[in-house]
């Protein structure tokens, strides 16, 4: 920080520049000399200046002008400008406010005068630097906060959507051959939006609800849930009911990527056709969140193994896919898939169930293995009775 103020005085004849100089260094300012106003704008930049005197009259670039090239300059417009003229007009005293100078001096300068004016401006220039360099502070700190606030939301965010993965998990927990899903799920859903275009927002609202489009699985019996065959009509419709149970698990939240998860789980196995359930809504009558979950969980579903079923390769799955293009999936959607289908393909290889196991606790499958042996023994040990 300088001690001395510094002030840049400018005027064509060396005799005015050492009046000046004469009464204003004995007060400890520190001076700066130009004889023409394009040497006064080369020692403006060259300078820490807080003052400037500057004659009028000068041949080449006038004070007037100076002044106004000062005022144009963002570095260096709130620099107060004395004019020192010999001019006496109002109408030279109007062009000298209008090109900005905060006030005049009359030839020959009178020091009482020259020291007060100068005094006077130079605490208005402390004033105003100590008011920029504390917004430029704030607005500093405000920078860092937001970055804070910014990070730690999106610490926030990630322990969200892990908290979410984990809890969905629970809906998994019976049918291990399910151990990824919810994770490919959830990015093949938000791969498919963003390409869409719905908007940064959303896409990540449907990101972090659409793992709980199965949560109502929790409360089918195993039986149903875990039966190595197809369903039959009756425990079809059972099934179904999934959805129902979903919703209102996660009805009422105030939460918005929760709300969507309630019409994600309500929504998800209807069709474009109207032959879905529960609700057999048709067309744009479903949410656009369940018509993108319902191309994701089928497109997952086919390439997956489940207790009824050895998994589909992927090119039987895409082709199922596609035939189901109108009927069964909305064509805006199908279309938006197979344009990112090497995205989705690139997801479903990361979020493969080798790579990513839910439940992968030797001791409780080794149980679990114990427990069905058993289960089976005691079966056929009642029908052989």
């Amino acid at each position: 920080m300088k001690d001395k103020p510094g002030i840049l005085v400018v005027d064509d004849q060396p005799q005015n520049i050492e009046l000046l100089e004469a009464y204003l260094v004995p007060q400890g300012y520190e001076i700066v000399t130009a004889t023409t106003g394009e040497e006064a704008l080369k020692e403006l930049s060259g300078n820490q200046i807080d003052l400037i005197l500057l004659d009028v009259m000068m041949p080449g670039m006038d004070g007037f002008e100076v002044t106004r090239r000062v005022r144009q300059d963002n570095t260096h417009r709130l620099i107060p400008i004395i004019l020192v003229t010999a001019l006496r007009e109002t109408k030279d005293r109007v062009m000298g406010i209008e090109a900005g100078c905060d006030d005049f001096i009359s030839k020959p300068v009178d020091k009482i005068e020259l020291l007060a004016r100068v005094c006077s401006l130079l605490k208005v220039k402390a004033y105003n630097d100590l008011m920029r360099n504390y917004r430029k502070e704030l607005e500093s700190e405000v920078t860092k906060r937001t970055e804070e606030l910014k990070h730690a939301f999106e610490r926030i965010k990630s322990a969200s959507l892990d908290t979410i993965y984990r809890l969905s998990m629970a809906s998994e927990y019976k049918d291990e051959d399910t151990g990824a899903h919810i994770k490919r799920m959830s990015h093949y859903s938000a791969a498919v939006a963003c390409h869409m275009g719905l908007g940064k927002h959303t896409v990540e609202t449907i990101q972090y609800a659409a793992p709980m489009h199965d949560l109502g699985k929790i409360g089918i019996p195993d039986q149903i849930l875990l039966k190595p065959a197809r369903l039959d009509p009756n425990e079809g419709e059972i099934m179904k009911l999934h959805t129902v149970i979903g919703a209102h698990i996660l009805k009422g939240s105030d939460a918005e990527f929760i709300r969507l998860g309630e019409s994600i789980a309500q929504s998800h196995h209807e069709k474009w056709d109207g032959s879905g359930y529960p609700n057999h809504l048709k067309g744009t009558e479903i949410p656009i969140e369940g018509r993108i979950t319902a191309i994701a969980d089928v497109f997952d579903a086919l390439t997956s193994k489940r207790p009824y079923k050895k998994p589909f390769s992927v090119e039987k799955s895409l082709a199922i896919i596609r035939e189901g293009r109108g009927s069964h999936f909305d064509p805006d959607v199908a279309d938006a898939f197979f344009a990112i289908q090497d995205r989705i393909l690139t997801i479903k290889k990361h979020y493969g169930d080798d790579n990513h196991p839910v439940f992968d606790i030797p001791e409780l499958k080794d149980m679990l293995q114990q427990y069905h042996n058993r289960e089976k023994l005691h079966k056929k040990t009642e029908i052989s009775e």
